[in-house]
């Protein structure tokens, strides 16, 4: 048998017809020795077996039988080396850089690291065509081991590798251990290079991508890092742009990482890290269906569209990211949260941009009758995502986080969660203002939160003038609260604006609303600091006429209510004859003593009793019209006064009560007397003895003031 010398590998000469001829370097063509023939009548016997070298390469001569004795060409036989017989026990003392087919193998692998440079930013179906000779060889994953030697030293190549690997995978049917370790070990050293580039490659996840992500997942400690950034891709809709350290800044589709957990949770043994990390997989679905929903690029219905045809998907992108989270929930063991939101039509409400917080809020509630530490877990996660800026999911977050409020311990997190009501309070969006507030109202009993809410008031003050009925009501109930709860002192500008917002408020149609606005306002006097006091007795005096006006309210609570506010209001002014007047049930008479002030003061009770002649409540309507009467006495001569308050009543001579409209054509006809002058010396005397029986506790006051200086005088 003639002797067959060692052969250089096939992958070799692949791999030097791609290079140009510029691209070895010296060193590398240093090794290449030309083959010495060996003598005829060479025989295998057990002495030669000893003197051949301690290890060649199974690529130099495995493929001996495949190729015909003729195969090799002149510049093959010029790069074959010769065979030198070695001493006994030689070999084991070679090094690899002193064996000339171990340099070679080195070599060759140093190429494929070029090779995979010059492939990195081509399709994956392109490079698998242009190089299927190179990756049908089993030696490749041999080579795999030279490149994480060097590649993981060099971690520019690391995203190169993952190609190479992915491409074997698809042009191999079958697998072996070693890649997997490879591919774990290189994972291990540059986990943000293996996700971004893999999830670049192979965006819609065919079978080689999904026999890399198996193997990545089968290392716990390494599944944590991966998962990690899959959650940084998945939150980041559209599109997600990390540059890995080949300088590849290519954006990942968030859509793609969907597709990656989708396939995961498919598999039979599901990795443990998806449970970890439930919470935020949970927040990023939500997250995904709701953006999904509102608008899907074109990019991304393109990339759509090829996941479909892959995986025989039907779904639109926000219904497969409802199905993902589905079979996540049914991971945790919570199919009849998934069932019972199926029966309310639930999943449908989600997948509708305007119902989607309804949907969160019903999610929230399923969840929190199945597992309140996975409530608390996701809340946690839902505060971090509210403390960014996260415009339009804030409302959906804000739901969930109402609905699970109430139950759960929150003194790890309640300074969090008041600094994200705090910021959404004065929200744009009334919807978000009416979930702040009823945050706010499900943590009013925690004593620990009574001095953040306190804070609160100058921006709970500016809600009081909403256009928002519902915002109204919940805004004076919490300020109502903190009244009850709080001793210090307002600070007198607060407290000056709170007054001036809750007049108005005294004839809101909502009766709780008016209410309350009463017993704030009654309470505001004990709260105002003593500086502020002078400043308040301005909207004290203004309270009077409307206070008086709700004392004939139809509604008993509130009419008792304006009667125990006017009484408090009497007090804190000093005013001791209005005092009398309403402890003796007087009312009229209280406002005798009203109209007895300067004309200044009477015209300004007018505007505001202009109002209540359009009030829908009748006894208040007439008793407007009683005081507009009473006041046009005063304003004798007045005659575009008198004027404007006869076409203010003229309508309600034909009021649908008869009472209205009575006592309204009775009072028109004496304002229009007065206005024309016609009023005997009758009845002129008989008005002013009425304005001085009305102030003669002034002028008593006056006399005995003057008695009292002249005695000490």
């Amino acid at each position: 048998m003639e002797q067959r010398p060692p052969r250089v590998p096939k992958v070799a000469w692949l791999i030097e017809e791609e290079e140009s001829p510029g691209d070895s370097s010296s060193e590398e063509l240093e090794e290449v020795v030309p083959f010495q023939p060996v003598q005829k009548g060479w025989k295998k016997d057990e002495k030669d077996i000893e003197q051949r070298p301690s290890r060649v390469p199974k690529l130099a001569w495995g493929n001996e039988k495949e190729e015909s004795p003729g195969a090799a060409s002149a510049q093959e036989t010029e790069h074959l080396v010769p065979f030198q017989p070695l001493q006994q026990g030689a070999a084991m003392d070679r090094t690899q850089e002193q064996d000339p087919t171990r340099g070679r193998f080195r070599r060759t692998a140093q190429l494929i690291c070029k090779l995979l440079k010059s492939i990195r930013r081509e399709g994956a179906s392109t490079g698998v065509i242009a190089y299927s000779d190179i990756f049908k060889q089993k030696i490749t994953v041999s080579l795999l081991d030279m490149l994480v030697k060097n590649g993981v030293s060099s971690p520019d190549q690391v995203p190169a590798m993952v190609r190479f690997i992915h491409q074997w995978l698809m042009a191999n049917e079958s697998t072996e251990h070693r890649v997997e370790r490879i591919l774990l070990d290189i994972t291990k050293a540059q986990p943000t290079d293996v996700v971004m580039t893999l999830l670049r490659v192979a965006p819609w996840c065919d079978r080689a991508a999904m026999t890399m992500w198996t193997t990545i997942m089968s290392s716990l400690k390494i599944a944590e890092e991966v998962q990690q950034i899959l959650l940084d891709v998945l939150g980041s809709w559209p599109e997600h742009s990390t540059c890995t350290s080949d300088g590849d800044t290519t954006r990942v589709l968030s859509l793609a990482a969907t597709v990656v957990i989708w396939k995961i949770l498919q598999v039979s043994c599901v990795p443990h890290v998806l449970i970890l990390f439930f919470p935020r997989l949970f927040v990023h679905l939500l997250f995904q269906a709701y953006f999904s929903t509102l608008d899907t690029p074109e990019e991304v219905d393109k990339f759509w569209k090829r996941c479909q045809e892959q995986h025989s998907l039907t779904a639109t992108p926000n219904r497969f990211a409802v199905q993902t989270l589905k079979s996540l929930l049914c991971l945790l063991q919570c199919e009849h949260v998934v069932i019972s939101m199926e029966r309310k039509c639930g999943w449908d409400t989600l997948l509708c941009a305007d119902t989607h917080h309804y949907a969160v809020g019903l999610l929230a509630r399923e969840l929190r009758s199945a597992s309140m530490h996975l409530c608390k877990s996701i809340l946690c996660c839902l505060l971090e995502m509210l403390s960014k800026e996260m415009p339009y999911w804030d409302f959906p977050a804000l739901a969930f986080l109402v609905e699970v409020l109430e139950y759960l311990d929150l003194s790890e997190c309640s300074d969090n969660i008041m600094d994200v009501l705090s910021r959404h309070l004065n929200s744009e969006h009334a919807e978000i203002r009416r979930q702040v507030l009823r945050a706010l109202l499900l943590l009013r009993d925690d004593p620990s939160l009574t001095k953040r809410m306190w804070n609160l008031t100058e921006g709970l003050v500016e809600l009081l003038q909403d256009d928002d009925s519902d915002v109204v009501r919940m805004t004076i109930i919490l300020i109502s609260y903190l009244f009850l709860d709080n001793g210090t002192s307002i600070p007198s500008p607060i407290a000056l604006q709170l007054a001036e917002v809750l007049l108005p408020l005294f004839g809101n149609d909502d009766s709780q609303v008016q209410l309350l606005s009463m017993f704030v306002f009654r309470t505001l006097m004990n709260f105002v600091g003593e500086e502020g006091k002078k400043a308040l007795k301005t909207y004290m005096r203004q309270s009077l006429l409307p206070l008086f006006f709700h004392c004939h309210d139809e509604n008993s609570h509130v009419a008792e209510a304006a009667r125990t506010a006017l009484l408090s209001v009497a007090k804190f002014l000093k005013r001791q004859d209005l005092e009398n007047h309403v402890k003796k049930d007087k009312l009229w008479k209280f406002a005798d003593c009203l109209l007895a002030e300067d004309e200044e003061r009477i015209a300004n009770y007018l505007r505001q009793a202009l109002r209540y002649l359009r009030s829908p409540q009748e006894p208040l309507r007439e008793a407007a019209v009683r005081f507009i009467g009473m006041a046009g006495r005063s304003l004798r001569g007045h005659r575009e006064d008198l004027q404007v308050l006869c076409r203010a009543i003229e309508h309600l001579t034909e009021d649908i009560s008869c009472a209205v409209s009575d006592l309204a054509l009775q009072t028109l006809c004496v304002l229009r007397a007065l206005q024309s002058g016609r009023y005997s010396i009758f009845q002129r005397l008989q008005d002013q003895f009425h304005r001085a029986w009305r102030i003669r506790h002034r002028l008593s006051g006056l006399s005995w003031l003057r008695c009292w200086r002249s005695a000490e005088s």
